[in-house]
């Protein structure tokens, strides 16, 4: 039985390289850069008028007036320092007013510019993954890409709404507190700056530590979870195999790394705890004594002016403490960016496919000597010289053993793939001036596997054309045998179909997709291998509409069930990426020990 395997975190690694694609997202922040600087305006404000919040508040919590008895003779005095406190009190309320105004300035405008900015980059990563070339999509996984997507715009945005504006907030917090540190007493700020931040770091460092401890030992305790509930879910085959002693072997040894890692993880916690308690508390006990001694022994500095110190110093721990998550995180964004920037940055379709050719196709279509291998398989040559045509209207069934390159024909008639050499021609045109659009826009495919998209029949159907009005919408259903099937339905053509199609059957879906095509009027269609998953009944009716849905258009088929392509106007076989033969059906059965005729025998036919 397999086992899960353990999450491991990407490690991030960022290069000059990407820093300068990281940028580049500021070019869709410009739209909006008013906003955004007048935001980092608002930042700095709050920023700037906070750092006053510690000075006043030593003020407050080191007057004389707090120590002051108001029934002495200096009872008057006491009063004159008392408006004072009222004063200092009244600034601090004034402090809290307009950093809430500046706050909430803040953060609805960096709010605003954020999601402007990502709705522009989401609908530009859309954008160029919409338009990319089919060999994209078979380097990366479209499951890997879209989730990549998500998480790394997910990212960016909590990074741009909040992450890059608290970080600057801190930076601004750490230099501004430095300076009243040395404005309040130079000797003490360099006592603390020599051991509080120092510790701090330390200790963030060493917390982040134990904290990989112990993912480990969760990722180790879902293994040995795991084990339990594949071995519960098989425990026929364990039974059968008599092997619950091998079972328990694996449970123990999952169970005993669980351990050891627990242990390790609470001897460290305990050598951490020692550390905040000896060093970092001890520091802290130190400023303050130091501190005393220069208020009392020393007289180098007041009683308001040692709280305020001590308030700055508080507040600089706070802030070093943050800075390296706030880092990390922004490193993480500037990663994403990067990953982010690589998927706007890859060639599209439009800027690989160079025709610029608009024309009208009549259906005539000629291979000439091409070849062709798969750009993730250069080695491997699938089309080796492969020749044929077809003539406006015909049909052409092209048969073979798989793998011997009929899928890929089709491919290449829609223009997903550049050939190596020889030619391609619709009308006489090389297939490398059309305009890659035009060129689609004139041709239909009705593939084995139908993928519909979630919504209503009628969406699918008006997939191939959204122009199309309701009746021509009921005519193509009528023409591709859909028709009786949806009007069954209670909902009709409103019926959803939901996701990929899952609720209608294959031969439906096939049809749906033939009355797509019928709406799309092409000049050119593809058939691969439209009837080959469906049971006898689906395929009758699959195979009417398709007979119909051919008439005047030139039909490229693909076929497996040869009994469909009697009627072609001419069958091509191809065998290891090469013509080997071609003609009317009546013309290859004739051919001794033929590949046609051997592959009609073996089905039945005759």
């Amino acid at each position: 039985m397999l086992r899960p395997n353990k999450d491991k975190k990407e490690k991030i690694k960022l290069s000059k390289d990407s820093y300068a694609k990281a940028r580049r997202i500021f070019s869709y922040i410009g739209p909006y850069k008013g906003t955004f600087i007048i935001g980092w305006i608002f930042l700095v404000f709050s920023s700037s008028v906070g750092l006053l919040f510690p000075y006043l508040m030593g003020q407050l919590l080191g007057s004389p007036a707090n120590m002051a008895d108001l029934s002495s003779p200096e009872q008057s005095s006491s009063l004159l320092q008392l408006d004072s406190i009222n004063s200092i009190a009244f600034a601090l309320f004034i402090l809290f007013l307009l950093q809430s105004v500046f706050s909430y300035f803040r953060i609805i405008l960096f709010t605003r510019v954020t999601e402007n900015t990502l709705r522009d980059l989401r609908y530009v990563a859309f954008n160029r993954l919409i338009h990319m070339p089919m060999d994209f999509f078979n380097k990366n996984k479209v499951g890997e890409l879209t989730s990549r997507i998500s998480g790394d715009l997910n990212l960016i945005q909590e990074t741009m709404r909040t992450t890059i504006a608290e970080f600057f907030r801190q930076v601004v917090i750490v230099l501004g507190v430095v300076i009243w540190l040395f404005f309040l007493s130079w000797e003490l700020a360099l006592i603390m700056l020599a051991t509080v931040p120092v510790m701090a770091i330390v200790a963030v460092f060493f917390g982040r530590f134990i904290r990989g401890l112990s993912k480990k030992a969760q990722d180790s305790a879902a293994a040995s979870n795991g084990i339990i509930e594949e071995s519960l879910i098989g425990i026929s085959n364990v039974k059968s195999f008599t092997n619950e002693a091998l079972e328990l072997l694996k449970f123990k040894k999952a169970i005993e790394e669980i351990r050891q890692l627990n242990i390790k993880s609470g001897n460290w916690r305990g050598i951490f705890v020692s550390f905040i308690f000896l060093c970092l508390f001890g520091a802290i006990i130190f400023i303050i004594w130091k501190g005393v001694h220069m208020v009392q022994v020393e007289q180098a500095m007041s009683l308001a002016d040692f709280f305020s110190f001590i308030m700055f110093t508080v507040m600089l721990g706070a802030s070093v403490g943050s800075l390296p998550d706030l880092f990390a995180s922004i490193q993480k964004a500037v990663g994403s960016t990067e990953h982010l920037m690589n998927i706007i940055e890859e060639a599209s379709e439009q800027e690989l496919l160079k025709g610029k050719q608009e024309i009208q196709l009549h259906g005539k279509i000629e291979f000439k000597d091409v070849r062709f291998a798969y750009p993730q398989r250069p080695d491997v040559e699938v089309l080796k010289g492969l020749s044929f045509e077809a003539q406006p209207g015909e049909t052409i069934a092209l048969v073979g053993s798989s793998g011997a390159g009929k899928s890929t024909i089709s491919s290449l008639l829609l223009n997903y793939y550049t050939i190596r050499d020889g030619a391609i021609l619709f009308d006489n045109n090389s297939i490398d001036t059309i305009e890659v659009k035009n060129l689609r826009s004139q041709m239909a495919i009705v593939p084995q596997e139908v993928i519909l998209f979630s919504g209503t029949i009628r969406e699918n159907i008006a997939y191939g054309n959204p122009d199309a009005t309701e009746e021509e919408i009921r005519e193509a259903a009528r023409q591709a045998n859909a028709f009786d099937f949806i009007e069954s339905f209670p909902d009709k053509f409103n019926t959803e179909v939901g996701d990929r199609g899952i609720q209608l059957s294959g031969g439906q879906k096939q049809r749906i997709a033939i009355a797509r095509a019928v709406l799309k009027d092409p000049a050119i269609l593809i058939l691969d291998e439209a009837t080959s998953a469906l049971d006898s009944e689906s395929e009758k009716l699959v195979q009417e509409a398709l007979d119909k849905l051919m008439v005047g258009r030139t039909s490229i088929v693909i076929a497996h069930r040869l009994s469909t392509i009697r009627k072609a106007d001419k069958i091509i076989v191809i065998d290891n990426g090469k013509v080997v033969e071609s003609g009317k059906h009546e013309v290859l059965m004739e051919i001794e020990n033929g590949i046609y005729s051997n592959l009609m025998q073996l089905q039945g036919g005759n």
